[in-house]
């Protein structure tokens, strides 16, 4: 089992969210507790290329988020909207 930690940055662009996606993404959330590497039914998982520590994309409809595995501690780092990209 892993332990799920969330940045600031994640924080706050959570709060900005409707309650709907925000209760859709803390599911999302508990999924990934089970195991972050794996996609799977409501566990759109995909590794980045080219990241160093090694990143992973979850997908929650529209949204993304990125995160990190460091042993058993998922750090997430931040979520947005489809079509932004994502930094490296």
């Amino acid at each position: 089992m892993f332990r799920v930690l969330v940045s600031r940055t994640f924080q706050k662009q959570f709060g900005k969210l409707s309650k709907k996606m925000q209760e859709r993404i803390k599911a999302g959330l508990k999924e990934l507790e089970k195991d972050p590497f794996k996609p799977r039914p409501n566990a759109d998982i995909k590794p980045l290329k080219d990241t160093k520590p090694q990143k992973y994309r979850l997908r929650i409809a529209d949204y993304r988020i990125v995160y990190c595995v460091e042993s058993d501690v998922i750090k997430v780092i931040e979520i947005f909207e489809r079509g932004r990209g994502y930094r490296k």
